[in-house]
């Protein structure tokens, strides 16, 4: 398989096994999270290290393993986003499977399996144009002052939803037109997300414009915009604003 079609099939398979674990009955609330996570951190980690040997490998569910530093390709993987959504049984949950290469988010595939879809890096979605009232995703419990000053700016209206991998797929799949988040986040929560809104032709920076640079010592990701490209102008004229 090449890398696109392997991390689809990964993120598939992942989020079928979730679904599995959720609808056996055997674990409720926070256990329930906690079963999802290992079981599909187990089925990631298994797969890429024998199909991927020389890989590096960067895990929210494992211990980081720093070798991954001196590796060019790097797979970078959220085996469960979202796991208070998914413990919830709300469909805003999603499964990252990434590939960095030298750093930049070259591969990868989201899947949301409460939806059965899988969105990927090889098989892109056409665009339309932005409407004229631009769409926002935002935390369900916390949305960044900056998505506000944006909604502000721009007449934008503010849509709650679950996980960072449905938010970006929101974007991906033209349910909605920007997401930015500025309260930090890690590598893996936005690998493969940024790795398939690229490859669908969006937007994809730092809240100031800067490059997403993966594969970093220090796994933080401070902040994160993916948008439609017709909108990045404004969107950061307000996020990174001229002489900031």
């Amino acid at each position: 398989m090449t890398d696109a079609e392997l991390a689809a099939q990964l993120a598939q398979d992942a989020g079928r096994a979730l679904i599995a674990i959720r609808d056996s009955g055997q674990h409720c609330g926070p256990d329930l999270g906690s079963a999802g996570d290992a079981g599909a951190n187990a089925l990631l980690a298994d797969a890429l290290r024998a199909l991927r040997p020389d890989d590096g490998l960067l895990s929210e569910e494992e211990g980081d393993d720093e070798a991954r530093l001196a590796r060019r390709r790097v797979w970078i993987v959220d085996p469960l986003d979202g796991t208070r959504e998914y413990a919830e049984g709300r469909s805003d949950w999603a499964v990252h499977v990434g590939l960095a290469i030298d750093g930049v988010a070259a591969v990868g595939a989201v899947a949301l399996p409460a939806l059965g879809l899988v969105l990927r890096s090889d098989r892109p979605l056409e665009r339309a144009a932005p409407p004229a009232k631009p769409r926002i995703v935002v935390s369900r419990t916390r949305p960044p002052a900056e998505a506000l000053a944006v909604a502000r700016a721009l007449g934008g209206e503010l849509i709650a939803m679950g996980s960072a991998g449905a938010k970006a797929m929101a974007v991906v799949r033209g349910d909605a037109d920007i997401y930015l988040h500025s309260g930090g986040q890690h590598q893996w929560d936005n690998c493969a997300p940024v790795a398939v809104a690229l490859a669908h032709g969006l937007h994809c920076s730092r809240l100031d414009g800067a490059a997403l640079v993966y594969n970093g010592r220090d796994s933080a990701m401070p902040d994160l915009l993916i948008c439609h490209p017709l909108l990045a102008a404004s969107v950061l004229a307000v996020t990174a604003p001229k002489g900031r």
